[in-house]
């Protein structure tokens, strides 16, 4: 692996919880936090969550021991993760730092990522066990400006090195992917350009253009196009990164607003539910 000496990728920030993958994600995290020379900074909010005040009376004092229960469960979670963040630290022979705050995971990941120049986050878990994964995502991929670079459930991966794959389309948020990645792919050093569904007239080879700036970056890449079809896109792109061997998928963060909210396209939905390997993401 060949590590570009001056790398902008200084500060990288991972949103932990008390599941088993975010220690895999940890140890994902402070590894490429590693590999760049950056510094590390586990967040884990604590989301105290109280049911709706229902007794007959109204009475909202019920509700004290509930929430005195839930506080001392979320510290005692953020307690037994500290001494496993402060270890990855040590092993991976990073500086680093720990945010524990109370809050809703999404805002607190969206408005401390803004800090950072890169965010890993974790992919849902099929079995419900973050059923908030998903609106974390969202969140910081539309809100705190940075890129986020996920995680899936299942599995250890290491620092990517081997081959990445880029999804193109020749629009505005996989420019912003293709760019935001940079860092990642110049370490990489090969990547694969699929042009998928990109329009004719939009370059004289779809993909072309984006591989010869990504030359002048010093990384290979090879230009493929593919039209979806009755494949969703998502698809696609999972099951060519499959055959690559490749360790990095970059695409665009692409979905619509109503009424200041987001949501999320069909291609980065099937991305979110499917991967197999990190993805990274921008909008």
């Amino acid at each position: 692996m060949s590590a570009a000496p001056t790398s902008p990728i200084r500060d990288i920030l991972v949103h932990l919880d008390a599941t088993a993958p975010a220690r895999a994600r940890l140890d994902f995290a402070a590894a490429l936090a590693a590999h760049h020379g950056a510094r590390l900074t586990g967040l884990m909010v604590q989301e105290i969550a109280l049911p709706p005040l229902a007794t007959p009376d109204g009475g909202g004092a019920a509700l004290v021991p509930l929430l005195e229960a839930m506080r001392r469960d979320a510290a005692a979670e953020v307690a037994a993760l500290r001494p496993i963040f402060d270890a990855a630290l040590q092993h991976a022979g990073i500086a680093g730092e720990w945010h524990a705050p109370e809050g809703i995971a999404a805002e607190q990941v969206a408005h401390r990522g803004r800090q950072a120049d890169l965010l890993v986050l974790g992919q849902d878990q099929p079995d419900g066990a973050t059923p908030t994964a998903t609106v974390v995502i969202e969140s910081a991929l539309f809100g705190a400006g940075r890129p986020v670079l996920l995680v899936p459930h299942a599995g250890r991966f290491p620092v990517p090195s081997r081959h990445a794959l880029i999804g193109w389309n020749a629009s505005r948020e996989a420019a912003r992917a293709v760019h935001d990645a940079l860092p990642l792919l110049a370490a990489i050093g090969r990547a694969t350009v699929l042009a998928v569904d990109a329009r004719a007239s939009d370059e004289e080879t779809p993909g072309q253009a984006i591989a010869a700036h990504l030359a002048r970056h010093g990384i290979r890449a090879e230009v493929e196009s593919a039209a979806s079809g009755d494949v969703d896109a998502g698809a696609l792109l999972l099951n060519r990164a499959a055959e690559l061997s490749a360790d990095l998928l970059v695409i665009g963060g692409y979905g619509h607003s109503r009424l200041r909210e987001w949501v999320l396209g069909g291609v980065t939905r099937t991305i979110l539910r499917e991967m197999t390997l990190p993805v990274l993401m921008s909008h």
